[in-house]
Order: structure tokens, then C-alpha cells, then sequence
């Protein structure tokens, strides 16, 4: 039987309206395509985009799209059997089954994987309105509710949400209620997961996309059944969780990113006594003056001085060295404090005296594409 590919309308004040549609999904009973109500314009980007009331195959379960970073959204077509390899293999690398709190959107992949743990765990999720934003009282008040459980209990967020979780004495109390806080969504700062440590917090940073139904490399270690390789210095991803294509595969080159049970990613990495370690997007690449340089790597390195609570860097169009090289950031850090910072990491021989920024600015917030990533094109017009 072929199925239709459906629209799941996913209202940020009431998420758990979508599991007994996610339920039938999983048993077979119909094809979904989670889209937020919050945001009509990427709603309807996602029905104009990846054709819901068209044919799509019966084994299909989800499409879940991606948030969109480099361009049109690609809409990964997940089985149940993805799904559920992945929530298995979350539990096994976790330690156990157990109580789930959903704290990200449910229209994206990490939200969903909550849900969808929490379906193979047998319990019923708790969930945050999110309508108004990210509250830490209502994020502490379910916190104790589950801890009260007795059980393990399980959390995911973004970075941005452990800053701000982190930001209050609430806050940290309610994070050393979880087993373990699943962070990802983008690049964690180092000085926010070193803090987390310091104060017992089990923070564990997850790497994937939707093509792998969710984060399959916890802390630098693929879960079980996840593979990694690296090939001619891209992140290759393997496993049962590995979508099976592209809704909308808009070029062949796209079709083969999806290819053999393996996700070829647009992650520069490299594996270091079996850890992956990613140096920054391929597709992101800085030619300044003829010297290359991935943005995270800068990102990474604005991120430790203090007062700097995020940053995004990108390549400004430039007569002379074809792209210059120029960073937004957030914070309390003013940007003599930043230049000065800069001279000691190059004094100090951690950065080339190159990749000092040739602009700077700062801004109350990065703009955002999806729950933690941030809308590179967005920031590149601030220049």
C-alpha cells in the first residue's frame, strides 16, 4: 500500500498533541511531515518544498526536514525501523530506558527523537510550552516532577538553552536532576560544557542531523550500531538509524548524499584515537588572500574568551583577498576587549595573525534558523 504523505501540524504550547500521530506513523498507519504552527513561513516553505498529499512510499514513517543552513529545505525520508534503531541506541549508550522531558521544538528531529524514546521506553514524555519561550521555572517544575520518578530521567537542549539553564542557581538545580542532558543542535562553547562539569551536570554532546534520525555520535563516540568514517576529510555516517533519501532530491549530486546506508555529510572532521572531532562545515570554507579557514574553528577559539556567549563568522566579499574574514558575536565583551584577546592568541602562537577578524560586530542575539543554528546568510548581510 502506498501512503500519503501527511501534514503534522506541531503547536509549540501542546507538543504531545503529535504522538498519537507519531504513534500511527511508527506502526504504519500513515506518513508525516511535522511542520511548526509557530512559523508560517517555513510552513509553508515545507509544503511547497516536499509535496505533502502526494504518493510516498509505504515504509516511510517521517519526513523530517532539515533546518534549512545552506539553502531549501531537504525533507529525509525515516522508517520506523530508523527511528527506532536510534532511540535503542540512545537508551544503550545512556545506560538505561527512562523518563523523558521534551524541551525542543517537536516539528525538528531532536524533539521528535523524545518522543519517539519515550514511545520505546513505554512512558508517557512530560513537555515545556514553548509558546512563549524557553521558561526555566516551568523546565525546573517538570525537572523535579521526573525526578520524583525515581527513575533515570533524560533531557535535551541546545546550547543556548543550557547558557541560559545555567544562568540560574534554579536552573543548575534542575539540570543535576537529569541522568544525562543531551546538547546539541549546534557546537556546544567549551567554557559552557566545562562549567556544566564543574558543577555535576552530566552534559552529553551529540553530533547528527536528521538523515540520522537524531544525534548517532554522543561525546565524540558513535553509538552503538552508528558508524563513522572519514573520507578525503569529509564525515561519512553509517548505520541503521541513516535515512533512506531525499523527498525532494533537486540534483543528482544531492541523491548521493543519501547513498548505501551512509550519510555523507557537509562536516569537515577527522577520528583521533577512535573521537571525532569536526572542524567546521566544507561548505563554509573562508579563502582569504589564498589562506583557507572553517569558521568553527574561530568560532571555537572567540568562544573561551570571557564574556563572549556566542559567535558566528563568515567571509565578507573582499577586491583584494576575495573574502575577508568577519565575526558577530554576543555578549559583554566589548570589541577592544576582543582585539586585545586576538593579539595575545596570536602572540601566544593558538591563531596566525591572518585570521584576526577585519570587522567585528557585536549584536544582543545571532539570528537563528532552527532550535540552536545560526542563519549564517542572515549575519553575512550585517556586513
Amino acid at each position: 500500500m502506498t501512503h500519503i504523505l501527511e501534514l503534522a501540524p506541531v503547536d509549540p504550547a501542546d507538543p504531545l498533541a503529535l504522538m498519537p500521530i507519531l504513534e500511527e506513523a511508527l506502526t504504519g498507519r500513515r506518513a508525516i511531515l511535522p511542520v511548526p504552527t509557530d512559523d508560517p513561513q517555513r510552513a509553508n516553505l515545507l509544503r511547497n518544498t516536499l509535496a505533502p498529499g502526494q504518493p510516498i512510499k509505504d515504509d516511510i514513517a517521517l519526513v523530517v526536514a532539515t533546518s534549512g543552513s545552506t539553502g531549501t529545505p531537504k525533507g529525509a525520508m525515516l522508517t520506523t525501523a530508523n527511528l527506532v534503531a536510534s532511540a535503542d541506541a540512545t537508551h544503550q549508550a545512556l545506560g538505561g530506558e527512562g523518563q523523558w522531558l521534551l524541551a525542543m521544538p517537536a516539528a525538528y528531529i531532536a524533539g521528535i527523537q523524545v518522543l519517539v524514546r519515550s514511545m520505546v521506553a513505554g512512558v508517557e514524555p512530560a513537555a515545556l510550552d514553548l509558546s512563549q519561550g524557553f521558561s526555566i521555572a516551568e523546565f525546573s517544575a517538570r525537572a523535579h516532577e521526573l525526578a520524583d520518578t525515581g527513575e533515570r530521567t533524560y533531557t535535551a537542549l541546545t546550547p543556548m538553552q543550557l547558557a541560559k539553564t545555567l544562568s540560574s542557581l534554579q536552573g543548575i538545580d534542575a539540570l543535576r536532576r537529569f541522568t544525562a542532558v543531551l546538547i546539541g543542535g549546534a557546537a556546544a562553547n567549551p567554557a559552557l560544557l566545562d562549567s556544566a562539569a564543574k558543577l555535576r551536570i552530566n552534559a552529553v554532546t551529540t553530533y547528527g542531523s536528521s538523515e540520522t534520525s537524531g544525534g548517532c555520535v554522543y561525546n565524540g563516540t558513535p553509538i552503538p550500531g552508528a558508524q563513522v568514517k572519514i573520507s578525503d576529510g569529509r564525515v561519512f555516517l553509517g548505520g541503521p538509524m541513516v535515512a533512506r533519501g531525499y523527498r525532494n532530491p533537486s540534483s543528482p549530486e544531492l541523491a548521493e548524499d543519501l547513498k548505501g546506508g551512509w550519510f555523507r555529510t557537509s562536516d569537515a572532521g577527522s577520528l583521533v584515537d577512535g573521537q571525532l572531532r569536526i572542524h567546521g562545515r566544507v561548505d563554509n570554507v573562508i579563502d582569504s588572500g589564498g589562506f583557507k579557514l572553517h569558521p568553527e574553528v574561530l568560532e571555537e577559539l572567540m568562544l573561551r574568551i570571557p564574556g563572549v556567549t556566542s559567535a558566528c563568522v563568515i567571509g565578507a566579499p573582499d577586491p583584494r583577498l576575495g573574502e575577508r574574514v568577519c565575526a558577530a558575536y554576543s555578549g559583554s565583551a566589548t570589541i577592544t576587549h576582543l582585539l586585545d584577546a586576538f593579539d595575545e592568541l596570536v602572540d601566544t602562537g593558538e591563531m596566525p595573525r591572518w585570521q584576526v577578524p577585519k570587522e567585528l560586530k557585536i549584536v544582543p542575539v545571532l539570528p537563528q534558523l532552527g532550535p540552536g543554528k545560526v542563519d549564517r546568510a542572515a549575519v553575512r548581510e550585517l556586513f
